[in-house]
């Protein structure tokens, strides 16, 4: 296995949990709230502010530069992907500004944090495998839901699905999980020639895969909270 599957078996239980969660299967149903969807797309827009931050540390963390050109485009994918957000939002009257001026929900905070602490103690492969779920996981989720979406003339979050499933962002995850196994190479050797740094870089995957679980849910109980507080 390539550096990349090994961290992703490493982590199957919480990468299942992740892209099988209760969030992304209401949507591929069509019957998820739309103030859950709203919340999300107003957190996950604060939080792509803070992951093109963490592209950008990356390419501080360079050392050649073709690792300052895949930190040059992961940072420009995260800001060209925040303006789905920035018409998904418009429908409900939100503006950029709005959503630059949302607070940022703590479990926002502490994902996008801990991207950001882990690339400033670490090196460039730290940080990438941080970042690594993320990517390669809305990926995942949008080829999956592609078929559901498509069979749907009318489904609600067909706009969502079409853009973490279109072929530019499956290119993207792909060339996400390339890196890891490139600096895997560079900085790793194999996983089985140092155990403690692929056990420390494992550790880092399955936490920021548990931090994606923990943003949908974060996504579902703001919607949950919503819809009581109308029927009061």
């Amino acid at each position: 296995m390539t550096l990349f599957e090994e961290l992703k078996a490493a982590a199957a239980q919480q990468w299942a949990d992740y892209t099988g969660h209760e969030f992304i299967r209401r949507m591929g149903r069509g019957t998820l709230a739309e103030s859950a969807f709203r919340n999300y797309l107003i957190q996950d827009y604060l939080f792509l502010i803070q992951f093109a931050r963490a592209h950008a540390l990356a390419a501080y963390k360079a050392h050649t530069v073709a690792d300052l050109d895949v930190a040059g485009r992961g940072l420009r994918a995260a800001l060209e992907e925040s303006e789905l957000h920035v018409r998904l939002c418009s429908r409900w009257g939100l503006s950029r500004q709005d959503l630059e001026a949302a607070e940022e929900h703590p479990a926002t905070v502490a994902y996008t944090r801990y991207v950001l602490d882990t690339g400033l103690r670490g090196d460039l492969l730290d940080i990438h495998v941080a970042l690594s779920p993320c990517t390669v996981g809305y990926a995942e989720i949008g080829a999956r839901l592609k078929l559901a979406a498509e069979q749907d003339p009318q489904h609600p979050y067909a706009e969502w699905i079409s853009e973490y499933s279109a072929p530019q962002f499956q290119q993207l995850a792909a060339e996400a999980a390339d890196t890891i196994n490139e600096l895997g190479r560079r900085f790793l050797g194999t996983p089985s020639a140092n155990p403690q740094r692929f056990a420390a870089l494992a550790e880092i995957f399955a936490t920021a895969t548990r931090m994606e679980s923990a943003f949908w849910q974060m996504a579902l109980d703001l919607g949950a909270a919503e819809e009581a507080d109308r029927k009061e």
